[in-house]
C-alpha cells in the first residue's frame, strides 16, 4: 500500500480549509497498528489507532511543529519538524496527519511499509526534505 491522500483534502486545500502556514491552523500526527483509512476518508479516525494503555502513547497523537510553505521552481510544498513521541512502547505501521482546528479533517495517510517499532525508547517520524521532489506535501 501507499499513502493516501483523501479526494476531500483536495477540495478543502482549493476552499481555504487548510492553513498550513506559520501561525495559520494546528496539525497532528496520529499512529496506527493497521489503516483504517481510504481516498473516500474525511476525518481522523481512533479505530485501529495505537493504545494509549501503557504504552505512554496518547490518543490522538501529537501536534506537529515547525510548520511552513514554501515553493521551490513551480511546486508549492509544505514541511514540519520530525515528530518525535518519547519513552513510548508501541508498534504503528501506519499514521495520519489531520487538522485538529477545522473538525480533524483528514489531510494525509502515510505508510510506514510494514511495523516499526519502539520499545520504552523514542517513536520518531521523520518527514522528508522540504523541496518539490521530495515535500510531505506537494503541489506542482
Amino acid at each position: 500500500m501507499a499513502n493516501i491522500i483523501p479526494t476531500a483534502f483536495k477540495t478543502e486545500l482549493l476552499s481555504g480549509t487548510h492553513n498550513f502556514a506559520n501561525g495559520g491552523n494546528s496539525f497532528k500526527l496520529a499512529l496506527y497498528t493497521s489503516n483504517p483509512y481510504s481516498a473516500s476518508s474525511t476525518t481522523y479516525s481512533t479505530s485501529n489507532e495505537v493504545s494509549s494503555s501503557g504504552t505512554s502513547y496518547t490518543a490522538g497523537g501529537q501536534v506537529l511543529d515547525s510548520q511552513a510553505v514554501a515553493a521551490t521552481s513551480t511546486t508549492g510544498h509544505v514541511d514540519f519538524a520530525d515528530e518525535t513521541f518519547a519513552s513510548v512502547t508501541l508498534t504503528a505501521a501506519f499514521a495520519a496527519i489531520y487538522n485538529d482546528t477545522n473538525s480533524d479533517k483528514l489531510c494525509l495517510v502515510l505508510d510506514f511499509g510494514g511495523n516499526k517499532t519502539a520499545t520504552n525508547g523514542d517513536f520518531v517520524v521523520q518527514f522528508p526534505t522540504a523541496n518539490a521532489s521530495d515535500a510531505i506535501i506537494r503541489i506542482a
